[in-house]
């Protein structure tokens, strides 16, 4: 039942360009070329010498094509996951553009299903896909996860924090109108359903790297409380880039969006192996809830939450109640708590001594009785 749900799923998911923008040729050296199929849309890419195009075969058995773009200034490297409506052939003057005002290296690929690529597009497929293309960079361009960031727009959100939880030393995420997950972008649901789609929030946390979240306030498809909750829930969350107005597929046009991005790519150049060790000690010196509440209860009963007295003979089993407590390992006494002679009521009760407002008379009785008995 559930992969009936994740099919159907799928079919408002995915919404690849058809006919595709582009076709892939073969040269008589070899190599692979890009051949635009509409001639409303060319793409002038046979003159650009820093486009290698590539097939890559993933582990589902489709072939997915890739744009790599080089820049001679590069630092780093962007693996690009688009959104549902778009591929290769529309994204090539973005990635041109981003790739000489970056000045990073850029790799960009279809979906399955998606441009020239083969198969059919479906969430696992993504995953593959995404796996594969970045286990391409690490054997055709010896570019390792520490010189990565992760670039995920809209449903490319889904595949980008899939690799991004794998890879706990990536120099950084974004997140461009990114999603929650797929059943929360049609409607709003306070827990994750098992034929969801693309479980970002079961995810984001599980991203050790910066992530850096983009979003329009006026968003009507992936709605801006999609990105924040992102940014909320990110372990090393940047400076997020909210753009006042922009919608689902214009934020490029707005000069905030370059100006931002040109900020993070500087600083996670700048951002050494030594700052990153020194951030997580740093973070793993405060203190956290868990500890500061425990601290606060040490000296209570687990079971009650209440003060108790020290037993004379500890861990007793004749005059404790609970000798060896898992929570806290204290006991607390019988002899003086459990039914002790009150001076308020005079009675061997229970019921003042588990007040807090009771409690003090049945301890001092019983430190006056043990002072007398060590004397």
């Amino acid at each position: 039942m559930g992969c009936i749900f994740s099919q159907l799923a799928a079919k408002f998911a995915f919404f690849p360009p058809s006919p595709p923008t582009y076709q892939i040729k073969k040269c008589d050296n070899g190599k692979l070329t890009v051949v635009s199929s509409s001639s409303s849309m060319p793409i002038t890419v046979a003159d650009d010498t820093s486009l290698d195009v590539h097939l890559i075969d993933t582990k589902r058995g489709n072939k997915v094509v890739a744009f790599y773009l080089k820049s001679p200034y590069a630092r780093l490297t962007v693996l690009y996951s688009h959104g549902n409506a778009a591929d290769l052939g529309q994204l090539y003057d973005l990635f041109v553009q981003l790739k000489v005002n970056l000045r990073v290296n850029l790799m960009g690929y279809d979906y399955s299903g998606y441009g020239a690529s083969t198969g059919k597009p479906s969430e696992s497929n993504t995953y593959a896909d995404i796996e594969a293309v970045y286990q391409c960079l690490q054997t055709e361009y010896g570019i390792s996860q520490e010189d990565l960031i992760l670039y995920g727009q809209s449903v490319g959100s889904g595949p980008t924090l899939h690799l991004a939880a794998k890879l706990p030393r990536l120099r950084g995420v974004v997140l461009h109108s990114g999603i929650l997950s797929g059943l929360r972008v049609l409607c709003h649901v306070s827990f994750t359903f098992c034929f969801d789609i693309y479980q970002n929030i079961n995810k984001i946390q599980k991203v050790k790297s910066p992530v850096l979240v983009i979003h329009g306030t006026e968003d009507d498809v992936v709605n801006w409380l999609h990105g924040n909750e992102l940014w909320k829930m990110a372990r090393e969350p940047y400076e997020p880039l909210w753009i006042k107005g922009g919608g689902h597929c214009n934020l490029e046009l707005y000069p905030d969006y370059i100006r931002h991005l040109c900020k993070f790519i500087y600083e996670m150049e700048s951002l050494t192996t030594e700052i990153r060790l020194n951030r997580i000690r740093q973070s793993l010196s405060q203190p956290t809830r868990s500890n500061t509440s425990s601290s606060v209860t040490s000296d209570r009963c687990c079971k009650i939450k209440l003060c108790q007295p020290k037993c004379p003979k500890p861990r007793c089993g004749k005059c404790c109640w609970w000798p060896m407590c898992s929570c806290c390992w204290r006991p607390s006494c019988v002899n003086c708590c459990w039914k002790p002679n009150c001076s308020k009521c005079l009675s061997g009760c229970s019921s003042c001594c588990i007040k807090c407002s009771q409690w003090r008379c049945c301890v001092d009785t019983h430190n006056q009785v043990n002072g007398k008995q060590q004397g």
